[in-house]
C-alpha cells in the first residue's frame, strides 16, 4: 500500500504537461468611434523606470487615450506595440518568447483597457460606513478645497482634502460614492479613507470599499 502511495506521490511531481497561460494580452480592446489611442516618444530625460528583479525597464513611451470624459496618458516600455484596427485596439510585444515583455504584455493591455474605460464610462468605488455613529461629511476647508471628514469614533475629526479629478458624493450619511477617469486614483483615494478605520472581525464595524465583507470572529472568553 505504502508502495502505491510513493509510486503515486512521485509520478504526480514530474508532469509534462504545458503551463497554461491566460492569454490576456492577446485579447482586443474593444473602444467607441468618440475614443482614440496614439503613442508618442517621451524623451529620454523625462523617462521614468523600474527595476524588475536584475533588469531595469525604462518607460520611453507614452499612451494616450482620449474619449468623451477627457484624457488619459500611460508610459509604458517601447518594446510594447499598440495598433488600432477600426473599433479595435491590438496590444502585442516586439519579442512574445521573451520572459520580461511576455510578463508585462498582460498588464499593459490591462493599464490601456482601464484608460479606456475612464475616459468613455469612468471608473467607481462605493466606501461604506458600518457602526453606530459612523458617517462622511463633504465640506470645504478654508482655502475653499473639497474635502470629506470622518465621524469614525475619534476624539478628533479626520479630514482628507479630495484630490483634483475625483468627484465625490454620498447618497446618504454612511456611503461615499468616488466617481473619476483614472481607476488607480479612485482605488488609491477610496484605500486612504479606508486606513483611517480597517473593519474589524469582532463587531464587523469599519470601514469597507465596494463588495468587501469581513469573517466576523468569536470573542474569547476566559
Amino acid at each position: 500500500m505504502f508502495k502505491s502511495v510513493n509510486r503515486l506521490i512521485s509520478t504526480r511531481g514530474i508532469s509534462s504537461s504545458s503551463i497554461l497561460r491566460s492569454n490576456i494580452g492577446k485579447q482586443p480592446i474593444r473602444i467607441g468611434s468618440d475614443v482614440e489611442c496614439y503613442t508618442e516618444k517621451v524623451p529620454f530625460e523625462f523617462c521614468k523606470s523600474f527595476t524588475k528583479r536584475k533588469d531595469t525597464i525604462l518607460l520611453d513611451q507614452q499612451v494616450v487615450v482620449k474619449g468623451p470624459k477627457g484624457v488619459l496618458k500611460l508610459q509604458l516600455p517601447s518594446f510594447v506595440n499598440i495598433a488600432q484596427d477600426g473599433s479595435n485596439i491590438n496590444v502585442t510585444v516586439e519579442d512574445p518568447e521573451d520572459k520580461l515583455q511576455r510578463s508585462m504584455w498582460g498588464t499593459s493591455r490591462g493599464l490601456i483597457n482601464n484608460s479606456v474605460i475612464g475616459t468613455t464610462d469612468g471608473h467607481l468605488a462605493i466606501v461604506r460606513f458600518v457602526g453606530t455613529g459612523f458617517r462622511a461629511i463633504l465640506g470645504d476647508d478654508k482655502n475653499g478645497k473639497p474635502i470629506v471628514s470622518l465621524k469614525i469614533g475619534f476624539p478628533y475629526t479626520p479630514s482628507l482634502r479630495i484630490p483634483e479629478g475625483l468627484t465625490v458624493t454620498s447618497p446618504n450619511p454612511a456611503r461615499l460614492l468616488i466617481e473619476g477617469m483614472d481607476k488607480q486614483q479612485v482605488k488609491l483615494f477610496a484605500a486612504r479613507i479606508r486606513e483611517f478605520k480597517k473593519p474589524e472581525p469582532y463587531k464587523g464595524k469599519g470601514i469597507f470599499v465596494n463588495d468587501e465583507t469581513i469573517k466576523l470572529k468569536e470573542k474569547k472568553i476566559k
